[in-house]
């Protein structure tokens, strides 16, 4: 497939190093947003089980749920 540029208005043809050089860019910037994704899942995860883990050790002491509501809004 044949790729362009444009150099001061004038339409040029990619060479082959360009366009391999272009689609490299465009691999490894969609694995970097990849990985950003995951990192942003993988942390609400761990704050989800974090959460869940502190309401847990607040039972665990004796609390009951009402009071547990009420210090953490879970």
């Amino acid at each position: 497939m044949t790729k362009y540029k444009q150099v001061n208005g004038i339409k040029i043809e990619l060479t082959a190093e360009e366009i391999t050089a272009l689609e490299t860019a465009q691999t490894t910037a969609q694995t970097e947003m990849n990985t950003e994704k995951q990192e942003l899942k993988d942390a609400e995860a761990d704050k989800e089980t974090k959460k869940a883990s502190g309401k847990q050790k607040l039972l665990d002491l004796g609390l009951t749920e009402e009071e547990v509501k009420a210090l953490i809004g879970v």
